[in-house]
């Protein structure tokens, strides 16, 4: 079935998989969500990440991270930017997520980048998504 919205269906596909403990995730694989898994492994916030060959469309498997307790460390995610209505932030409006306790994935001129880095590297994008 198409998907109108692909990284929309990969975040729901996480918040479910999160919500009911599972210890993997397998969906469509696609140049954007390879960089968007890449920047939520970097950030801690899945354990890894693998790409599978399969025709016609590859697959991408992400596994999933919990704690102690087994809590799962994705408590949210929340798409910003849809197909719709693009959101556009530059570098003085990109803001910390529950005052540094999550991310904003952000689509830049250099790449899918944290909030973190972008501010570091002072440019703005598309605000793609938040992550807590």
């Amino acid at each position: 079935m198409p998907v109108n919205d692909p990284v929309g269906d990969m975040l729901t596909r996480i918040r479910n998989a999160s919500r009911a403990r599972h210890d993997k995730v397998v969906m469509p694989t696609s140049k954007l969500k390879v960089q968007i898994a890449r920047v939520l492994k970097e950030q801690g916030y899945i354990a890894d990440y693998t790409e599978h060959d399969v025709q016609p469309q590859g697959e991408i498997t992400l596994q999933l991270k919990y704690g102690p307790d087994k809590s799962p460390v994705i408590t949210g995610i929340r798409r910003i930017s849809k197909p719709g209505l693009r959101r556009y932030l530059p570098v003085r409006d990109i803001r910390p997520v529950l005052g540094g306790l999550g991310i904003s994935i952000l689509s830049t001129s250099q790449g899918i980048l944290s909030d973190a880095d972008a501010r570091k590297m002072n440019i703005g994008g598309e605000l793609i998504c938040t992550v807590y």
